[in-house]
């Protein structure tokens, strides 16, 4: 029986799968899961409109990984949203702030090994995690 912050199966099992350098991405609830990601391990987490939120599944995916980098989506124009510093205090990590265009092409490359789907309701709520040593 499992013990720690993330019990769902599937990602479980995918995160086992995952060695130093794979990436996984946590999505929020407008993110094109489908379209802007390749050939990832899929999880469709969205249960309702804000549920769960993109820094639960973080909160869970990250008792069970170390990461050693992390990206973001940044709108065109305007101050960076506000879920970044919460983001950056739970990672640790300086974030990597891409254009939404430059995101959509890390999210397709083939070292992205799983694409979590939330219920997040906040714009620019995505982040992609490169797995780090244990």
């Amino acid at each position: 029986m499992l013990k720690g912050k993330c019990i769902n199966p599937l990602i479980i099992s995918a995160l086992s799968h995952c060695g130093h350098g794979d990436k996984l991405l946590i999505a929020d609830g407008n993110y094109p899961i489908d379209t802007m990601t390749a050939d990832a391990e899929t999880v469709y987490l969205s249960l309702s409109p804000g549920l769960p939120e993109v820094t639960q599944v973080l909160d869970a995916v990250l008792s069970v990984i170390n990461a050693e980098k992390a990206e973001v989506m940044c709108p065109d124009e305007g101050p960076g949203p506000e879920i970044f510093s919460e983001f950056q205090s739970m990672t640790g990590l300086e974030l990597c702030e891409l254009s939404r265009y430059e995101f959509y092409g890390a999210c397709k490359e083939s070292s992205v090994r799983l694409a979590i789907l939330t219920g997040e309701q906040r714009t620019y709520a995505n982040i992609l995690l490169t797995v780090g040593c244990a």
